[in-house]
């Protein structure tokens, strides 16, 4: 498929092989966006403020408040907080995967872009980190847009989020490594909707984004609890009340070793489709 194939004595699984030339294909990236920057904002936001105004505001005038159990006993908070404290991680995941599956996979394998930059001196371990990277940069303009208007609306006012708002960079990396993966295996663009399905849909409403995770059966909240998503909503929702969150070195760990296992896995699968 590609023009440069690495040897077949070496292995996909080897170490990656990652330099500063990653940066101009990052870029490439960004001046070929800056032409539709506009519509894909309001492409990125809509359907986040649309849960926001249909759940928050709908559902939450009959439900109220929720209760939190805090480490200084239960806490009730609007629903409205509840639910975009929640949204914004889930926006974050949202961004870097689309733009990690749909927009990669064209760069890859439509547009044949990747296969013209590696007749440059740039090789694929770099494209790999510069479109991981650019998915992750993509999901902090979303969820900045998003943030923006909440701070508007008065949802929060927390000087906390300035430090949730590289969480929520690191999240979008974290899944922008996982949508990698599948970007390697797909065929076609219909062989993402098992992604999402099978995956990106269950651990939505398993997360905590909707309601707290103590509803949930011992069993799935087991599970649940060790969620990419989870762990970035145990994170950050806190900081929209102005707390700080509990067991914070656990849920950043959970998402480092999703990010970086991930990758791994994304570079191996990638070398091994550029060699057929």
């Amino acid at each position: 498929m590609a023009t440069h194939t690495p040897s077949t004595s070496q292995s996909i699984w080897r170490a990656p092989q990652l330099s500063l030339r990653f940066w101009p294909v990052f870029l490439r990236n960004l001046l070929v966006w800056r032409k539709l920057a506009i519509p894909s904002l309001v492409g990125n936001i809509a359907e986040p403020l649309m849960w926001l105004v249909a759940f928050g505001y709908g559902m939450g005038a009959l439900v109220g408040q929720v209760t939190m159990d805090t480490p200084e006993g239960s806490l009730k908070v609007p629903y409205i907080l509840f639910l975009a404290s929640g949204s914004i991680c889930m926006s974050a995941m949202n961004a870097a995967t689309f733009e990690a599956l749909y927009s990669a996979f064209s760069r890859m394998h439509m547009q044949k872009t990747w296969d013209g930059i590696m007749n440059a001196p740039v090789g694929l371990d770099d494209i790999v980190l510069a479109e991981m990277l650019w998915a992750a940069f993509k999901s902090l303009f979303t969820v900045t847009a998003i943030l923006g208007v909440m701070l508007a609306l008065g949802i929060s006012h927390s000087p906390k989020l300035l430090i949730a708002w590289p969480i929520l960079f690191g999240v979008g990396v974290t899944f922008a490594c996982i949508a990698l993966i599948f970007n390697a295996l797909a065929k076609g663009y219909d062989f993402f909707t098992y992604y999402f399905t099978l995956f990106l849909t269950p651990m939505m409403f398993l997360s905590g984004v909707f309601f707290p995770l103590e509803q949930l059966p011992h069993a799935v909240r087991v599970v649940a609890h060790w969620l990419p998503l989870s762990s970035a909503v145990a994170l950050v929702r806190p900081m929209f009340m102005d707390q700080w969150p509990v067991d914070a070195w656990r849920h950043a760990l959970v998402l480092i070793v999703f990010a970086s296992v991930s990758f791994w896995i994304a570079l191996a699968l990638t070398r091994r489709r550029f060699r057929l």
